[in-house]
C-alpha cells in the first residue's frame, strides 16, 4: 500500500527528526534536525518539507527551508531543499517527496547537498548545475599585519555591519551551523560567514559561504587562515571561486568539487548563494 505523504508542520518535526536520526546521520540529534528548521529569519513558509507515513511511523522525508529574498530589486521566493531519505522498504515513492515540493509554484528551487543518483535526477528535472570549482587552503599560523584585526566579537559584527549585511547577521546569528567573522584594515571592512565541515570523518574545514568583500578578503587570506586554524579549528578552508571572487595565491584548485544546482525559469548562478539554507541552518 502506498504510504501516506504530507507536508511536515511543526508538529511532525519530532517525529521526523527521530527518523532522519536513527535512518539518515546519528551525529545528527533527533532535536537538532527538528530545531534546524526552526529557521530565525521572517518568512510565511507552506511546510517544513514533506513526509511519508505508514502505519504511523515515518517512513521517509525531504526536508525544505524557505525564504523570501530581494534581487534586482524583486521579492523572490525560494526553497532550499535539504536532506532526503527514504526508509529501504519504502525507497520506490522516494520520488512522491521530491515531486510534492517542486509541484510549488512560485519559487524557485536551490540543492546545495545532492549526492549519488539524486544529482543525475536533479539535472532530468532542469535543474542547473552551479560552478562550484573549489580553491584548497591550507591554515597556518601567519602573522597579522599592522593595522589589521580579524574577530569573531558579536558586540563587534553589531557596530560595524550596516544594511543589508546587517540583516543577513541578525538572521542568521543564532543558526547552528553559520560563523561569523569580520575582516577589518584601516577604513576597509569584509564580512565573512563560513561553516565547519567535515573531509574524511574530520571536521577540520572551514567552508567559505560568503564573501563581503572579495579584494580585502583576498589580500587578508592568510592571517584570516590563521585565525581560522587558532580560533576554530579549521586546518583548511574551502573556498568555491565564485564565492570569493577566485582562487587565492598559493591555493590549491581540487580536481573535483561538490556538486550544487539550482532550479528556475528567471534567474542566473550570480543570483544564487549559500544563505538561508540547510547550509546555514544545520551542522551535520
Amino acid at each position: 500500500m502506498p504510504a501516506e505523504l504530507s507536508p511536515i508542520t511543526a508538529a511532525d518535526l519530532p517525529a521526523v527528526g527521530k527518523f532522519l536520526h536513527e535512518k539518515l546521520n546519528g551525529r545528527v540529534s533527533a532535536a537538532a534536525w527538528a530545531d534546524a528548521l526552526h529557521v530565525p529569519w521572517t518568512v510565511s513558509a507552506p511546510n517544513h518539507g514533506y513526509f511519508l507515513r505508514s502505519d504511523g511511523e515515518v517512513v521517509g522525508a525531504y526536508l525544505a527551508y524557505y525564504s523570501d529574498r530581494t534581487i534586482g530589486g524583486t521579492t523572490e521566493r525560494f526553497c532550499n531543499l535539504g536532506a532526503w531519505c527514504v526508509d529501504e522498504g519504502h525507497r520506490a515513492q522516494g520520488l512522491r517527496l521530491l515531486m510534492a515540493l517542486l509541484r510549488q509554484r512560485g519559487y524557485h528551487f536551490t540543492d546545495f547537498s545532492p549526492s549519488g543518483n539524486v544529482v543525475a535526477l536533479n539535472r532530468k528535472l532542469s535543474f542547473t548545475d552551479l560552478d562550484t570549482t573549489t580553491a584548497l587552503i591550507l591554515n597556518l599560523p601567519w602573522r597579522t599585519p599592522p593595522g589589521t584585526r580579524i574577530s569573531s566579537e558579536p558586540a563587534l559584527l553589531e557596530r560595524v555591519l550596516t544594511g543589508t549585511e546587517r540583516r543577513i547577521y541578525d538572521d542568521h546569528r543564532t543558526t547552528s551551523a553559520a560563523r561569523h567573522l569580520l575582516l577589518l584594515s584601516g577604513e576597509d571592512r569584509c564580512y565573512v560567514i563560513f561553516r565547519k565541515d567535515r573531509r574524511k570523518r574530520v571536521r577540520a574545514f572551514a567552508s567559505i559561504l560568503y564573501v563581503g568583500n572579495r579584494p580585502l578578503f583576498q589580500r587578508l587570506i592568510r592571517p584570516l587562515g590563521s585565525h581560522l586554524l587558532l580560533h576554530h579549528g579549521a586546518a583548511a578552508t574551502l573556498l568555491e571561486c565564485r564565492v570569493g571572487g577566485g582562487p587565492p595565491r598559493g591555493s590549491i584548485v581540487l580536481g573535483r568539487s561538490r556538486p550544487k544546482m539550482y532550479k528556475s525559469d528567471t534567474l542566473t548562478p550570480d543570483d544564487i548563494d549559500y544563505l538561508y539554507s540547510e547550509l546555514t541552518c544545520l551542522q551535520w
